[in-house]
């Protein structure tokens, strides 16, 4: 299954990301990490 990536919106296979935050027991799939460190610099911006 795939998860849009908040910060890019790009679509992430959730078996193969390599770019994984967690938020209040939620898995947040990310396509980069670029991204990935955009959004746990800021999870609120992105809606966690």
């Amino acid at each position: 299954m795939a998860q849009k990536d908040p910060v890019c919106k790009m679509m992430v296979d959730e078996k193969k990301a390599q770019h994984i935050s967690e938020v209040n027991g939620q898995k947040i799939y990310l396509c980069s990490a670029n991204c990935k460190s955009q959004f746990d610099q800021n999870p609120s911006k992105y809606g966690y």
